[in-house]
């Protein structure tokens, strides 16, 4: 855990709550800014921020589009950092906010506020380059790497000289994977005592920047990384989460389920074992660490693993039956197959082992061969895990990727991260914000969220959106559509699709839930895309998907089909997002392991897993979807639901009632 000083606390006077209504009223220190237009809205989140943290409480706040909640959560959270000595951690979900948050909003606030405060982004340690890794990687490339990756290693170098940050991001190029995590700074070999002396480490230098630091940005995925590591260290006194006694505020919080999930679970990938087992030897190139010490038992050891590796994974593909388009298979029995890795695994550490005790203890080869052991060793306790499958409150499934599938993950997760993130997260004496434009699925008290994530006791409060739905948004559900998976329901799609785009021009997003159905459709009526003479954007077509946003809102008559990326996150405001097409309501995979158990969790408990898990995760997904319309006071446009089941089944109201108020409109043919 990072150390910091804390400060005195809060001096006398008005609270903070006090001080924030009046800084976000009409007359108030935010009404000097140019910039400035009083949002009752957004004064009405600020304050209710600022009360959880003088209270040291928890807080879910969804606030709508354009409350302007960053700035609602940021004047606070500095005011009481700075005036408690506590530090502020910011997490976001994607690195588009975190961009926003430290370029824009947070030098916003820095000048408004006018006093004296310092904020970093911090990324996982693995996205900076290490400069005494890089000299030792340099200086031993020939035994190391081909050419084709010397080449790369020289540009890194290149690079490195005149960076000011130090991180892939920076980067003009994509290094190998084999490269970068060569030169990289990693936990047990970039330490304070090999790297921090230097003065040129830049994960050190940002290291002690955040201890400093009044406010620290950071995403979901790392916090969990830190907290899990934090917590090890932490005094039964201290109520703070990855530095002691700090507070946490969740931006994009709706994506906290599935982040914890993954991250509280187990994960080992037959790509990741071989790449660590090559990094020490690689029987194709014959370069590595072993080859470069001419260590000939060590190397006899890393080619047995590596094919008892294909041997174990080839058995494991055989054990289990994936469906016609599942890319996941639950694995509901331990010891599918023998554990014929552990073996191999315990050899090639034992030798790795013995050549490093040769090498003198502050060597940079003895460190990198005791980080190559250390990782063969969480391979095997993973490994063990998994099969053991001794934790029955997680689910496990294989996984496979590749071109062709035939690369395969082991995986797990806690069925419900409820019960890891109570009190870890949510217990009393601790200061957490959650918030986003969805968090609830139509209900007030967003009382489904809470619930999922353990913070049942939070206080929830629900914002409404500033912005005038009634004039600047039409709902149109097509009730002439038939049931999702009938034989017309693709041709439907075709005729609807583009008879409601000639309306707009194109000028719209297309959301499906199925990638094959949406390429078919996108098969479909290429004809009808040329003949209009708009630009068909096609989620998996090769191009980035921040580049498709970026074509779409450029070429004003596109049209953009996606699929689950495409329903959060993109922010088009303007004319040339006017039409948000809905083909189908977003319901989850049944078949997907992690969905299975949280269903026959709910099902154990004699629930109805239909309407307490599907339909509010459906409706919070559409709401989500629905979202990316209106994203200023001067955008205007329709939603259109391809779906008839809004208004043919019972559960449909649920849907409807917890989108913007709107004008609805039925089309019955």
């Amino acid at each position: 855990m990072i150390a910091f000083v804390e400060g005195t606390g809060s001096g006398p006077g008005k609270g903070l709550a006090d001080e924030i209504h009046g800084i976000f009223s009409a007359d108030g220190l935010l009404s000097k800014s140019p910039d400035f237009a009083y949002r009752a809205e957004q004064q009405e989140m600020a304050v209710e921020v600022a009360s959880a943290l003088e209270q040291a409480s928890v807080l879910t706040v969804e606030a709508g589009t354009g409350v302007g909640k960053s700035l609602a959560y940021l004047i606070p959270a500095v005011k009481f950092a700075v005036e408690s000595g506590k530090k502020a951690v910011i997490s976001t979900h994607t690195i588009n906010l975190q961009e926003q948050l430290t370029g824009k909003d947070i030098p916003i606030v820095r000048k408004l506020l006018g006093i004296d405060f310092t904020a970093v982004l911090l990324k996982g340690r693995q996205n900076y380059v290490c400069p005494l890794r890089l000299r030792i990687a340099m200086d031993s490339k020939g035994d190391l790497f081909t050419s084709s990756e010397v080449d790369e290693l020289k540009q890194v170098w290149d690079w490195a000289e005149g960076t000011q940050d130090g991180t892939l991001s920076e980067l003009d190029f994509r290094p190998s994977p084999k490269v970068w995590s060569s030169v990289c700074s990693e936990a047990h070999i970039c330490t304070p005592r090999t790297c921090g002396t230097r003065g040129n480490c830049f994960y050190q230098k940002a290291r002690k920047r955040v201890e400093k630091a009044n406010v620290v940005v950071v995403n979901h995925t790392l916090f969990f990384s830190l907290l899990d590591s934090a917590s090890d260290e932490r005094d039964e006194r201290d109520m703070g989460y990855i530095f002691p006694n700090d507070f946490v505020i969740f931006d994009e919080a709706h994506t906290l389920e599935d982040v914890a999930a993954s991250q509280l679970g187990l994960r080992l990938s037959q790509s990741g074992l071989r790449f660590d087992v090559s990094r020490l030897y690689n029987p194709r190139n014959k370069k590595g660490l072993l080859k470069q010490l001419r260590c000939g038992e060590g190397i006899q050891a890393a080619e047995d693993l590596l094919e008892r590796t294909q041997d174990f994974f080839d058995e494991l593909q055989e054990s289990v039956q994936f469906g016609q388009y599942s890319k996941e298979s639950r694995v509901r029995e331990s010891d599918i197959v023998d554990n014929t890795l552990a073996e191999p695994l315990r050899k090639l550490w034992d030798k790795v082992e013995d050549e490093a005790e040769k090498l003198e203890k502050e060597s940079s080869a003895r460190k990198e061969l005791m980080d190559g052991a250390r990782r063969l060793r969480e391979v095997h306790g993973t490994l063990r895990l998994f099969l053991d499958q001794t934790d029955e409150e997680s689910v496990y499934w294989i996984e496979k990727s590749g071109r062709d599938g035939d690369v395969l993950s082991l995986r797990s997760a806690p069925i419900n991260v409820a019960d890891r993130l109570r009190e870890l997260m949510f217990g009393k004496g601790r200061t957490c914000i959650l918030t986003s434009a969805t968090l609830s699925a139509g209900e007030e008290d967003m009382s489904y969220f809470r619930r999922r994530l353990g913070a049942e006791h939070a206080k929830a409060v629900q914002i409404g959106s500033p912005f005038d739905y009634q004039k600047q948004m039409e709902i149109y559900v097509m009730q002439a559509m038939p049931d999702p998976g009938t034989p017309t329901y693709e041709e439907a799609l075709v005729h609807w699709i583009g008879r409601v785009l000639k309306y707009t021009e194109g000028k719209a997003f297309v959301l499906f839930t199925s990638y094959k159905v949406m390429r078919n459709v996108a098969d479909a009526m290429k004809d009808y895309f040329e003949e209009m003479d708009w630009r068909l954007l096609v989620q998996g077509d090769g191009t980035p998907r921040h580049k498709m946003v970026e074509i779409f809102r450029e070429d004003i008559h596109s049209v953009l089909f996606g699929t689950a990326s495409f329903w959060a996150g993109v922010d088009v405001p303007g004319e040339s997002l006017s039409n948000v097409i809905v083909t189908r309501l977003p319901f989850s995979v049944p078949d997907h392991p992690v969905v299975q158990s949280k269903i026959e969790s709910i099902e154990a408990e004699g629930g109805n897993p239909f309407m307490e898990y599907s339909v509010p995760e459906a409706v919070i997904k559409l709401r989500q979807g629905v979202g990316r319309l209106i994203r200023s006071e001067k955008d205007k446009g329709i939603v259109v639901i391809l779906d008839n089941r809004v208004v043919t089944k019972r559960y449909g109201k649920t849907f409807l009632q917890a989108l913007p108020n709107a004008p609805v409109k039925i089309v019955k043919k």
